[in-house]
């Protein structure tokens, strides 16, 4: 989280997809301790009023960055414009190219032996509804782009054996390397 908020600070825009599936150190237990006890804060006279507790990981994803980003100043506001958070994959960046945080992974951030736990995990602790409609729809997703793989590295393939079994006549060759593609 803290990486996101830099990067948005630092005028990058950021879109975090499948924030259901983010790790988070400490056992579900410990993780439902402390989410009950930040439920727990509301305004005595009318608890309507705030703070509100949102239920959804992308949520809860978006207001631990807000946490690290100064968002009461214009210059952290715009900040947290530049953010977006999803559940899943939704249409328009399941087919964008996607960026992990090397920083972030659990392989190097977690001992093998200590405990962890998923946000959506947790969310549904909290009574978030849409676990299972996510992961039929990630699903769903995932065949669908693993032939989309499987095609584009057949495409790939197939041109780099063309491209080696072609045959180009000294001229065009010429050509060729005045244009910069020998």
């Amino acid at each position: 989280c803290s990486i996101i908020a830099k990067e948005i600070l630092n005028g990058q825009h950021v879109v975090c997809v499948r924030a259901e599936d983010i790790n988070m150190s400490g056992s579900l237990y410990r993780a439902k301790l402390k989410y009950a006890n930040f439920r727990r804060k509301h305004t005595n006279s009318n608890p309507s009023h705030g703070p509100f507790h949102q239920r959804a990981p992308s949520k809860i994803l978006w207001r631990t960055v807000r946490g690290m980003v100064p968002h009461k100043t214009p210059r952290g506001a715009a900040a947290l414009d530049r953010l977006k958070c999803f559940e899943g994959m939704p249409h328009p960046y399941d087919r964008k190219k996607r960026m992990v945080i090397p920083q972030a992974l659990k392989v190097l951030r977690l001992r093998p032996e200590r405990r962890f736990c998923k946000l959506g995990d947790l969310s549904k602790e909290f009574g978030w509804k849409h676990q299972d409609l996510i992961k039929r729809l990630e699903d769903q997703r995932k065949v669908k782009s693993e032939a989309f793989h499987k095609k584009k590295v057949a495409a790939t393939r197939a041109r780099q054996v063309a491209m080696k079994s072609v045959k180009v006549s000294a001229e065009d060759q010429k050509v060729l390397e005045a244009a910069g593609f020998a």
